[in-house]
């Protein structure tokens, strides 16, 4: 009888933990993680193995300390300290990913409540904290080590020389090609465009994350460029730094983004338009980080806004 107890829709659910959710996430994000191994070498896997590690022994010291019940095998520090290592140049210091994972895990999701209760994504924001902190090196982006890479300024500071009016889109060292295969500089989890599409193609197929995040994400940013730069400028924008791995899994993020469909196609929009605005009016190159960390906040006044009243309520006047 339980299935048929009177509350908000929807009514029946999958069947489906939170441990299962991570480990499909975990699974969607590995061609992205191999990929970075290929084209950035020993480095790269050492610093997902701190990040993982790291988080994971955060969550589980904390919990201890705090004698609550521990929570490792869900897998979402797990997920987390994948994240926070994509979000990592190749050649960081060790200590940079400890450091992430501490703020991510403790300062973030942990002392919030724990997973569900965080109001931002951990392991973004811990990514905005370092790049503010050492801006040297979480800016520097060593180039892909697979043969004939292009070296050399990142796609998009490249992109931003031609909003500038200081170069054109034909002088453009980089290829479709090279940015579908990720052999050119960037942080190791974004390069590879073809590895991380498949990833969050995956998660939409399977059902653990809702397609209208990140199609109202890029759809937004393709039509934004559209409109500054023509189609292939927008495309480029679509397939250089953080956009598809943000849009696929940190966007998407369950506790920090809108519960309703409508609320999350404004959420999409909403990040797709503050990355346009940080591309193009700021300093940064970059924008994907700070754009899904504002939209985090806003998300509990979309889902105020957005969420349909309850059948048979009466509006109080006076």
């Amino acid at each position: 009888m339980s299935n048929f107890a009177v509350t908000s829709s929807p009514h029946l659910r999958k069947n489906a933990t939170t441990q299962r959710i991570m480990m499909e996430v975990c699974l969607a994000l590995a061609p992205a993680g191999i990929a970075g191994i290929i084209l950035f070498g020993f480095n790269a896997a050492l610093l997902i193995a701190i990040c993982v590690a790291s988080c994971v022994l955060c969550e589980f010291v904390w919990q201890k300390a705090n004698k609550q019940q521990v929570t490792v095998s869900d897998w979402s520090a797990v997920v987390t300290g994948l994240l926070l290592a994509y979000n990592l140049p190749s050649n960081a210091p060790w200590w940079i990913a400890v450091v992430g994972s501490v703020i991510a895990i403790i300062l973030v999701k942990q002392m919030f409540g724990g997973i569900g209760s965080n109001f931002m994504n951990p392991a973004l924001t811990a990514r905005a904290f370092l790049f503010i902190s050492w801006s040297t090196i979480m800016a520097s982006y060593p180039a892909s080590i697979v043969p004939d890479a292009v070296t050399g300024a990142t796609p998009l500071n490249a992109l931003k020389n031609v909003l500038a009016g200081t170069a054109a889109m034909d002088g453009l060292k980089f290829d479709y090609v090279d940015l579908l295969i990720g052999s050119h500089g960037g942080v190791l989890g974004e390069t590879c465009a073809i590895a991380i599409i498949l990833g969050g193609l995956y998660l939409i197929i399977r059902g653990i994350v809702d397609w209208r995040i990140p199609l109202s994400f890029m759809a937004t940013v393709f039509v934004c460029f559209l409109f500054k730069g023509g189609a292939e400028m927008a495309l480029y924008q679509l397939l250089s730094g953080g956009l598809l791995l943000g849009a696929f899994f940190m966007a998407t993020d369950y506790a920090t983004s809108p519960i309703t469909g409508i609320g999350r196609v404004i959420f999409g929009i909403g990040c797709g338009f503050f990355l346009f605005l940080i591309r193009v009016f700021t300093d940064s190159a970059e924008g994907c980080s700070f754009a899904i960390l504002f939209m985090n906040v806003m998300t509990p006044m979309i889902d105020r806004f957005t969420m349909p009243r309850p059948f048979g309520e009466v509006k109080k006047h006076g």
